[in-house]
């Protein structure tokens, strides 16, 4: 049978061209690629003692509504913690409403496909270093707290767990979010936020509802152990208290900072805002969390299966030599188009990883038939 193939639809709803401009020595590079259409950004931080040997997790990092990820990424200074942690950072940037502001499509005004476009960041970030796809973790400050808890919602299968900076989510998806799996998550709210109010409005949801909802999804105990954080700062005009929930199933728990006093701003950050808190340092509380959870550890053989579901073509994008690992074990049939959609090479394989050069540049699609079932990867050659 032969298969008709939409380039041009393919291209604007995966991957097209793929940018990263990388320098040696330097530890925070630029990329973007084409998702739906649109030329979407980010960067990635690399730890120093990064060596390209055995997986590393990976930590989204997200912005809040009118910011940036080079802002994101000074605000929550988690390079330090990459570097001793040894986790890989990225941080994408949102698209721009008709003011010019970036933000994530959390809020149901937009069409934006920001959960397609992480999906698709998480693999291209995937092509390129070796990172532990048992922990990809999100965090994000206020409009990218809400973002995680997107993630949460739609890519359970892929994010660990999820730590929200007084971010909160929108009613109608507090109500319809149904994970896959329980997902472990922290919350860091001020509850005198005066952008995101802790009490919610018509459109937020109160802080209090919103740990409740997780604490309930992933069945943890209650009440909690409540820890007061010690008040080291007697100038910043905020206290804080530590709310910790056990018990949840697959081991998951929920644990929840509740400021008092404080205002719409980042826990120990190195720039004080709207009543910021300093007797913790949020970036610190967040790994801290994140870091225990796995997907392998933390799921079960009733929430889904994380094996493989297609095979990884690597590295996207190539520059001639092409790597195509197979997901499942068995035959499988190999077919390569070239950017105008001609069939430039086909082979048989049962071997669990093939080998093929390009020799012509740009979009390439990827076609492997296995099992019974068809994959399609787009790769760049250049």
């Amino acid at each position: 049978m032969k298969v008709k193939i939409n380039f041009m639809r393919l291209f604007t709803t995966i991957i097209g061209c793929i940018i990263l401009a990388e320098t040696y020595g330097q530890t925070s590079l630029e990329g973007s690629f084409v998702f739906d259409g649109e030329l979407r950004s980010y960067r990635v931080y690399i730890p120093a003692v990064y060596n390209r040997g055995g997986p590393v997790p990976l930590l989204l990092n997200l912005h809040g509504y009118g910011s940036s990820n080079v802002e994101q990424q000074l605000y929550s200074n988690f390079t330090p913690i990459a570097d001793t942690a040894g986790f890989i950072m990225v941080l994408p940037n949102g698209t721009t409403d008709l003011a010019g502001r970036r933000f994530w499509n959390t809020f149901g005004g937009a069409t934006v496909d920001d959960v397609g476009f992480i999906a698709s960041l998480i693999d291209t970030i995937s092509s390129r270093y070796s990172i532990d796809r048992n922990r990809i973790y999100s965090t994000g400050m206020s409009n990218g707290g809400f973002m995680s808890y997107e993630l949460a919602c739609s890519l359970s299968h892929r994010i660990a767990a999820i730590a929200s900076v007084t971010g909160s989510m929108i009613w109608s998806k507090y109500y319809n979010c149904q994970p896959l799996r329980p997902v472990p998550v922290m919350q860091i709210h001020g509850t005198a936020d005066g952008t995101v109010t802790y009490t919610g409005n018509i459109l937020f949801v109160h802080i209090d509802s919103l740990v409740a909802k997780w604490v309930r999804m992933n069945s943890c105990s209650t009440p909690p152990t409540v820890i007061p954080i010690p008040d080291i700062n007697k100038t910043d005009n905020c206290t804080a208290e530590r709310h910790i929930y056990t018990g949840g199933r697959n081991s998951s728990s929920v644990e929840f900072f509740k400021v008092f006093g404080g205002g719409h701003s980042w826990p120990g950050a190195p720039i004080n805002i709207n009543v910021t808190c300093m007797d913790f340092n949020a970036s610190a509380e967040i790994w801290r969390f994140l870091r225990t959870f796995r997907l392998d550890r933390h799921t079960t053989n009733n929430d889904f299966d994380i094996s493989p579901k297609q095979p990884k073509v690597f590295p996207n994008p190539s520059q001639g030599s092409v790597s195509i690992r197979l997901a499942a074990s068995g035959a499988a049939a190999v077919s390569v188009y070239n950017p105008v959609g001609q069939l430039i090479m086909s082979l048989q394989t049962k071997e669990q990883t093939v080998v093929i050069n390009l020799v012509s540049n740009g979009l390439h699609l990827i076609q492997v038939h296995q099992n019974g079932k068809s994959f399609n990867t787009l790769l760049y050659n250049y």
